[in-house]
């Protein structure tokens, strides 16, 4: 199995109600969980509803404004949002804005908050394993109880091989390093994409010169500091 794109890799561009649309990670490359796309919004879009998914979003690059469930925010690189199964959003006004947008199968939100609006940089950090460091955007604090979406960020450092209890899909938005799984390693650019399977000994290594920074979302919800050794004892941070 696959477990990372580089921009190349993802689907033909595909126009949705006037959005582009270019698929990453979904059930047809084997991740079941999630659908990770990449929409590029360049103008007003129709009104956006998914009933069968919650859906988590991440502004890229561009500008806009958008009416989120009735509530009207302005979009830039950074902003994130949590939109429940079966609430509306739309984009009114937009300047080639990119959005990560993650759909998240299977039982959904059930406390009836229907969207919820974010910003990594307005939260604390907190540490995982080998100096890391990651912000909580999406999470059930805010109505999310579906899944966690998160920014990482990575210092120069291989950590050692680890796995996870919970399914993820990561993209890559600045840096450079490598995935390395089952004694194969990958590159990873701004714009890569990783699906880790729970359980999947994995690790994700900056190779510099840089921070390395990745958007993550993963489910069941938790702690992105949560992870274990290949012989199942606890990670230490």
């Amino acid at each position: 199995m696959k477990y990372c794109l580089q921009p190349a890799d993802a689907s033909p561009i595909e126009e949705e109600n006037g959005v582009e649309v270019r698929t990453l990670f979904g059930s047809e490359r084997g991740c079941n969980e999630f659908e990770q796309r990449v929409l590029r919004f360049d103008g007003a879009s129709l009104l956006r509803t998914s009933a069968g998914a919650d859906e988590v979003l991440y502004v890229l690059a561009g500008t806009g404004t958008a009416v989120l469930d009735g509530e009207r925010t302005e979009l830039s690189a950074g902003s994130a949002a949590y939109i429940a199964r079966g609430a509306s959003w739309q984009v009114e006004e937009a300047q080639e804005l990119d959005v990560l947008s993650v759909l998240v199968h299977g039982p959904g939100s059930a406390n009836g908050t229907h969207h919820a609006v974010l910003a990594a940089e307005e939260t604390e950090r907190g540490s995982a394993t080998a100096g890391r460091q990651f912000s909580l955007l999406a999470t059930p604090d805010v109505g999310c109880a579906a899944v966690t979406q998160f920014v990482g960020y990575i210092p120069v450092v291989r950590a050692p091989d680890h796995f996870h209890t919970y399914d993820e899909v990561v993209y890559v938005l600045q840096g450079q390093g490598a995935l390395h799984v089952g004694g194969d390693s990958v590159p990873l650019q701004p714009g890569s994409s990783v699906y880790l399977p729970a359980r999947l000994v994995h690790c994700l290594e900056n190779t510099g010169p840089g921070e390395m920074r990745v958007l993550g979302v993963f489910r069941p919800a938790g702690s992105p500091a949560e992870a274990y050794y290949p012989d199942g004892t606890q990670a230490q941070y």
